[in-house]
C-alpha cells in the first residue's frame, strides 16, 4: 500500500519525461511513414505503435517474391528489411502493418530507413 502512496503522491517527473519521449518518437515515425507515398498512417492518441495502412503495396514483388497480403508483407519487412511488424489482419484490418516505436530514436531510425529501402525494393 506504500508502494501505490507513493505511486500516485510522489514525483510524477519520470512519467512526464516518458510521456514527451513517446510523442517525440512517435512524431518521428510519422514523419518517416509520411514520406512514404502511397501510405496512409492516422495519427496515434495513446498508443505505442501506429498503425499505417500498407494496401498500396500488396500485389507488388520483388523478384520472384509477391507480397499477397499484409502477412507476406510483414514477413518480407523481416526478412529483408530485418525489422519486426505485425500484420494488420490480426487486429481485422487487412492491409495495415502495426508498428511500434517503443524503442530508441537510433534505433527507429535506423528502423525507418530499412523500411524505406525493403519498400522501394518492390515493384
Amino acid at each position: 500500500m506504500r508502494a501505490a502512496l507513493e505511486a500516485l503522491t510522489g514525483d510524477q517527473s519520470c512519467v512526464t519525461e516518458m510521456r514527451d519521449a513517446f510523442l517525440r518518437r512517435r512524431d518521428l515515425i510519422l514523419g518517416h511513414v509520411s514520406q512514404i507515398a502511397g501510405v496512409k498512417c492516422p495519427t496515434p492518441g495513446g498508443a505505442f505503435y501506429v498503425f499505417p495502412d500498407f494496401s498500396a503495396y500488396i500485389g507488388k514483388s520483388a523478384g520472384d517474391r509477391k507480397i499477397e497480403n499484409d502477412m507476406d508483407l510483414c514477413i518480407y519487412l523481416l526478412e529483408v528489411g530485418h525489422i519486426a511488424t505485425v500484420p494488420g489482419s490480426a487486429f481485422g484490418k487487412d492491409g495495415c502493418v502495426r508498428i511500434s516505436y517503443a524503442n530508441s530514436d537510433e534505433n527507429l531510425e535506423k528502423a525507418m530507413k530499412r523500411l524505406k529501402d525493403a519498400l522501394a525494393a518492390l515493384k
